[in-house]
């Protein structure tokens, strides 16, 4: 791995700092440029306006120390502002044990400065639900804040919301250190058979050995599913089938399961957030947009155990059948600090993404940076990405990474079990298969990877029309572009530890110009496969790209052009 200069981490800091600066200056003002520059149709979010009724939850007996269940305190707060029509409930300085916090439409919960809500660990407090977890429809465990059929919801302030996930997760050895994993250990809980997982119990253990994505699949009954509850764990803020929802200021941490999410979702803003989970938290996601419409996620940051922005819309028949993309989306302005993927797109989007505009992001040592992954079995449609101005340093793995053969591990892991790029044969074209289409990445910094970028399709269905424009990128590898239709590489200055630039496996329509390499070895371009064609390769004043190019005796003469 290439160590990462202090200044250039400076430099970075720098960057986003001045840009952070900038808007929140222009949004003080009275002026936004989020909207500036967007590449498609969207319209101006209308945040949600609460009237000015407020009321505080100690009104209601709620009692600080962390000892007390204030979950009827805050039930009867936002039943007080609900019979007025809507208002605010605040939530002063101090340590509040609660269990689920249940919203109501025009509602604003404000967290004062060292306001702490911790969620209980007494799951016997969240009976379970029907919701939608890993894009299936299944019974999960209440949520610790849930809202379903809501409008005009905000939650503001300078708090802290605590989801007590450690009472929730498994955990894997790999992820902790010896005294971590000795004390866990000891604390109860039972172990797999290879003693390198950790469950939280028995029935925890049996659900999660029968279950696809932790989604346990042979369970009808709410019954059915009563018997392995403990195994539920619920994401920590649920917002569902729901209207105008801002989140503003607070930080949210600690989640059971992925952090945030907004399902079917229209007009949702996030700003000024952070969002954090421990870095060994399974699925501890940052945030998941799932079948969500007008969306602004801006000048917030994110530490997670999983992806940290993941955009999703249901996941195979299911979300096909439900048929709600995932549409209009501004990511501005935002850092991840840790996480499998900065922003991600998929697995589940089999009900399609489409115009989503992603910029001025900084990726510090995520496992992989830009992230679109899926699978056969999807479906689904993703359209029309626009993601440029990102800033990537020390990416373990891919700093962009297409991968239309998710099986549901981090890049990381798959690397450690000893995969990594794959290819198959030809199948049939049907519902059931994905496309990625129509994307472009642009004014992209990356200070050290393992590759800088993987664009890797199907077969029956190639990435389709992605460009590529205006990289400098630093990594031990370069590029690997595998069936792929209508690629095109260009301003690209590459510095590499191997002798290899890019190669090209079973490829059509590619173009490649401007690229700057330090290019040494007649192998530096591969081109291979019986179905690469139309490959145009423009070499620069300095270097004739043909010189440092291998094409495999499989390539049809005349198929690649200099």
């Amino acid at each position: 791995m290439i160590k990462k200069p202090l200044l250039y981490f400076l430099l970075i800091c720098t960057i986003n700092s001045e840009a952070y600066s900038q808007n929140i200056g222009s949004e003080k003002s009275g002026k936004t440029d989020l909207y500036d520059g967007i590449e498609f149709k969207m319209p101006v979010i209308q945040e949600p306006e609460i009237q000015d009724y407020v009321v505080n939850i100690t009104d209601f007996g709620a009692v600080s120390g962390g000892r007390v269940l204030n979950t009827q305190a805050f039930a009867d707060a936002i039943e007080d502002v609900t019979k007025k029509g809507g208002g605010k409930v605040v939530i002063p300085a101090g340590i509040w044990l609660t269990g689920p916090v249940i919203l109501k439409s025009n509602l604003e919960l404000y967290t004062e400065p060292g306001a702490l809500i911790v969620f209980t660990k007494d799951k016997d407090q969240y009976p379970l639900v029907k919701t939608s977890f890993e894009g299936l429809n299944t019974w999960r465990c209440i949520s610790p804040i849930y809202g379903k059929d809501v409008e005009n919801i905000a939650f503001t302030g300078h708090g802290i919301w605590d989801g007590s996930g450690d009472a929730w997760r498994f955990v894997k050895k790999s992820k902790l250190t010896t005294s971590q994993w000795r004390e866990l250990v000891a604390s109860g809980g039972v172990l797999n058979d290879a003693g390198d997982e950790w469950f939280p119990s028995e029935q925890f253990r049996k659900a999660y050995n029968s279950s696809e994505m932790n989604v346990p699949l042979n369970l009808k009954t709410k019954e059915d599913f009563e018997s392995v509850r403990d195994f539920l764990r619920p994401v920590m803020v649920s917002i569902q089938n729901s209207k105008r929802i801002l989140i503003d200021g607070a930080t949210f941490q600690n989640s059971p399961a992925w952090c945030i999410h907004p399902l079917i979702v229209e007009d949702l803003v996030v700003k000024n957030t952070t969002i954090r989970n421990p870095w060994y938290s399974q699925n501890g996601d940052g945030i998941d947009i799932e079948s969500c419409k007008n969306v602004l996620i801006y000048n917030s940051n994110f530490d997670v155990g999983d992806d940290a922005i993941c955009i999703k819309s249901g996941k195979d028949e299911q979300g096909r059948l439900r048929g709600i993309p995932c549409e209009n989306l501004i990511i501005k302005n935002n850092i991840v600090y840790h996480g499998h993927g900065g922003v991600t797109v998929g697995s589940e989007m089999s009900g399609g993404v489409k115009n989503m505009h992603v910029s001025n992001c900084t990726f510090i040592g995520t496992d992989v940076g830009l992230r679109f992954k899926s699978n056969r079995g999807r479906g689904g449609v993703v359209e029309d990405i626009f993601i440029s101005d990102i800033f990537m340093t020390d990416i373990p793995t891919y700093a962009i990474s297409f991968n239309l053969y998710y099986g549901g591990q981090s890049v990381s892991e798959l690397f450690a079990d000893g995969g990594s790029i794959t290819t198959s044969e030809k199948e049939p074209v049907t519902e059931e298969t994905p496309q990625f289409k129509n994307i472009s990445i642009r004014n992209i910094s990356l200070k050290g990877a393992y590759q800088a970028v993987l664009l890797q399709g199907l077969p029956e269905m190639n990435l389709e029309n992605v460009v590529l424009s205006d990289l400098t990128l630093e990594a031990e590898n370069g590029f690997s572009v595998f069936d792929a239709n209508g690629v095109k590489i260009k301003n690209v200055k590459l510095y590499t530890e191997n002798e290899r630039a890019i190669e090209i496996f079973n490829c059509k329509n590619i173009e490649i110009n401007n690229l700057e390499y330090g290019f040494k070895s007649p192998k530096s371009i591969t081109i291979n496969g019986s179905d690469s064609e139309k490959i145009k390769l423009i070499s620069s004043p300095n270097q004739k790209l043909k010189n440092f190019t291998s094409i495999g005796d499989e390539v049809r003469e005349n198929e690649v052009t200099f």
